[in-house]
């Protein structure tokens, strides 16, 4: 499975942050997967910014899934979500309401997140907080329905009746 990794931040993008944790913690979680971080990016919380780069990638057919961090929020600058949605082509509702149902279980401010999940062509986009332990508890929720999620969207499955979600 080849990834892009896209950290959504004001701060850090103007380089106020010394690291990207929310990043790296996407990078942790992918570790058990048969899985490749193949691009990364850090872009200010800009829609056509974070939509063009969301194109690139997934008109590029070198990324399978494309893991964007930050922008989710009810801030006025939190814009992740709407620029995804001008991106993507068919939503994928069910990966975001487990996430913000795993999210709920440790805090009743996990059901302000307003994160997507959605195709473009055959590539999964799927939006996750900025906060590194809430990336962690959101990816982890989903980290088992992914694999087949690209295997179906690259063509290698064609009957996913064994497993439901089909």
């Amino acid at each position: 499975m080849r990834v892009a990794v896209l950290t959504v931040s004001d701060s850090g993008s103007r380089g106020e942050r010394p690291r990207d944790l929310s990043g790296e913690a996407v990078q942790e979680c992918l570790a058990g997967l048969d899985a490749r971080v193949v691009d990364y990016a850090l872009v200010p919380d800009e829609v056509e910014l974070i939509a063009a780069r969301l194109r690139e990638w997934a008109d590029g057919n070198d990324v399978d899934l494309v893991l964007t961090t930050g922008g989710t929020g009810l801030s006025p600058r939190d814009v992740t979500p709407e620029a995804t949605a001008r991106v993507v082509e068919k939503l994928v509702p069910g990966l975001t309401e487990v996430m913000r149902a795993e999210s709920v279980k440790k805090t009743p401010r996990g059901m302000l997140s307003r994160a997507i999940a959605g195709i473009r062509g055959r590539c999964l986009i799927v939006n996750l907080p900025g906060n590194p332990r809430a990336v962690r508890e959101c990816l982890g929720a989903i980290l088992p329905a992914l694999p087949h999620a690209i295997e179906v969207l690259r063509g290698e499955v064609r009957e996913c009746a064994a497993g439901g979600g089909g």
